[in-house]
């Protein structure tokens, strides 16, 4: 047992010098071209996993420290804001696991471990490994789905935004394609924000949608018909041919809105 006790007392007490040797290591067998300051980042956290192994070897007892389970979710958090890919991180692991493995069996044979102990060692680091792939993989999953809706939420604000223009008039753009998701948007935010502003006019301006469809256009008319009930004098602005030529297929009778070709029409409509 004394052999083990030394084995781990080693990794214990030169934890730095072992984690800056696994760190260089990969990044040399994966030619990997990473900033120096996440290689320190990274040999530092091998630092207390290293520190943290030895220690629960003696011990004879596993435990994942905390540290490495907040490194996982730190590196998948980098990863999602820089717009990689978890492939990136994934396809270091198996690089990881081989060096770990060399470096244990070269203290192994130093230390006089027999097979088994060298194989226990061997299999807990493993096992911790393990447990950071998937830390990093469930964060990496939660932090993207965040951040998808996120930008999501940001591209919709950007596609209905309420622009004030007088003090009782608002312009409302509607920028790219209009589908059931963005119409929920701005009924269900859109509306709600105008509304907050006690606005007389809002001229809708369609210059910039890309494309529409009959089902669309019927729910482009409840939300006309939902700030008339308002109050609210809605007026339409840059409906191009085809777009009107939707519009009319899809059976909305608009003979009584105020239409207007440019939003400057419309402004001076309303003045």
């Amino acid at each position: 047992m004394s052999s083990l006790n030394d084995f781990s007392q080693y990794i214990s007490e030169n934890a730095e010098t072992l984690s800056a040797e696994v760190v260089e290591s990969v990044v040399q067998e994966m030619k990997l071209d990473i900033p120096e300051w996440e290689k320190e980042q990274a040999t530092q956290m091998y630092v207390e996993l290293l520190g943290f192994f030895g220690k629960f070897l003696r011990e004879d007892r596993f435990e994942v420290p905390e540290s490495l389970i907040e490194w996982s979710k730190k590196n998948a958090e980098m990863q999602v804001a820089s717009g990689g890919k978890i492939s990136e991180i994934v396809v270091r692991y198996p690089a990881t696991r081989q060096v770990f493995s060399e470096l244990f069996t070269r203290l192994s044979l130093k230390f006089g471990l027999t097979v088994v102990e060298n194989a226990k060692a061997t299999r807990d680091i493993n096992a911790i490994l393990d447990v950071s792939l998937n830390e990093t993989f469930y964060a990496f999953e939660r932090l993207s789905e965040r951040y998808q809706a996120e930008t999501q939420m940001e591209l919709l604000n950007l596609s209905a935004p309420i622009v004030p223009v007088l003090e009782d008039v608002v312009v409302l753009p509607l920028i790219g394609v209009i589908d059931s998701y963005r119409i929920a948007h701005i009924m269900d935010n859109v509306i709600p924000r105008i509304a907050e502003k006690n606005v007389q006019h809002v001229i809708t301006d369609f210059s910039g949608v890309l494309t529409i469809d009959d089902q669309i256009a019927q729910s482009l008319q409840q939300i006309g018909s939902t700030l008339q009930l308002m109050g609210i004098h809605v007026i339409i602005a840059g409906l191009r041919p085809d777009l009107v030529q939707t519009i009319v297929h899809s059976g909305i009778d608009m003979l009584d809105t105020d239409a207007y070709a440019t939003v400057k029409q419309a402004l001076e409509s309303v003045k």
